[in-house]
């Protein structure tokens, strides 16, 4: 069977097509694209920043990462930060949005007030919380103090200092990720409640048997998102820490870490691009794993 050439119509409007799409792939491939091919070609060579100097050698980077002690250390800190923050802020949003879901008086006024949050900067935040977090005169202490319960050294104590940026963070992101589930709460049948209500449902039951399930795709997209978002984990460290990592590397990122041989020393940028290489291939893991985990998204 011969093939029909297309007509000159149809390439005219394919030619179109990709004018119009010019502007946003040209945008993604130097942007994007061009900078990820740079970032793992540097990944196998010995890069020095200042001297322009560049030297192949192979997957030495690579094998590097497995001695360097602070790579561990970094990796550690940041998967026990995504383990903790991940699921504490996915279910306080699911809970948060529930609540703001029902029929209660001042409904609008506590979503704007949950929501601020997330409108300031991480990096005020974080400044913010530093002051809060003050050993001697701050205020998270001073209401511990107030009601009986043990103070922290937040900011110079390496057992705690990881746990306050957790706090901040889940804080400050649990509010955006509550918006996304109020939008899928507008989506779940009103029937399904009635009917609950019929058969003597309480209330924690409609919320266990049709709210999770019905917001299984949402949840999905917070866990994926919230993945990528820990993972990557920088600025409130650096500021927490003023760019070291401390109190003895408990604060210490993978993140902060390929800032700190990129730009620290100037001829490390190679195996911080083979750091910035392991960060991604752990990311995209992760998001296949918990993809896996729900495939099954349909709630039939």
């Amino acid at each position: 069977m011969a093939i029909k050439k297309p007509s000159k119509k149809h390439m005219r409007e394919a030619g179109q097509g990709y004018l119009f799409m010019g502007p946003a792939l040209l945008t993604i491939g130097v942007f994007i694209l061009l900078p990820i091919i740079y970032a793992v070609i540097l990944s196998f060579q010995k890069v020095n920043l200042l001297g322009g100097i560049s030297e192949f050698v192979g997957i030495d980077n690579f094998v590097r990462i497995s001695d360097d002690f602070r790579a561990g250390i970094a990796l550690r800190n940041t998967a026990f930060y995504v383990a903790v923050v991940v699921p504490v802020q996915t279910l306080l949003a699911l809970i948060l949005a529930a609540c703001l879901n029902a029929r209660i008086k001042g409904t609008n006024l506590f979503r704007v007030i949950f929501f601020l949050p997330t409108l300031t900067s991480s990096a005020v935040l974080a400044l913010i919380f530093m002051f809060m977090y003050n050993n001697q005169n701050g205020l998270v202490n001073q209401f511990l103090s107030t009601i009986g319960l043990p103070t922290y050294n937040w900011l110079g104590d390496p057992s705690v200092a990881l746990i306050a940026i957790m706090i901040m963070n889940i804080w400050a992101t649990a509010p955006f990720y509550m918006v996304i589930y109020l939008a899928g709460l507008k989506d779940v049948p009103e029937s399904l409640y009635e009917a609950a209500e019929l058969d003597g449902a309480s209330a924690i039951q409609k919320f266990r048997y049709i709210t999770v399930p019905m917001l299984r795709p949402i949840t999905s997209f917070v866990v994926i998102m919230g993945i990528i978002g820990t993972f990557q984990l920088f600025d409130q460290s650096y500021i927490f820490s003023g760019g070291t990592g401390g109190p003895d590397n408990s604060t210490l990122t993978i993140v902060l870490l390929i800032y700190q041989y990129a730009f620290n020393t100037y001829d490390q940028m190679g195996y911080a691009a083979a750091l910035a290489f392991l960060l991604a291939v752990i990311i995209l893991a992760a998001t296949l794993i918990q993809r896996k985990f729900q495939k099954d998204e349909q709630v039939y």
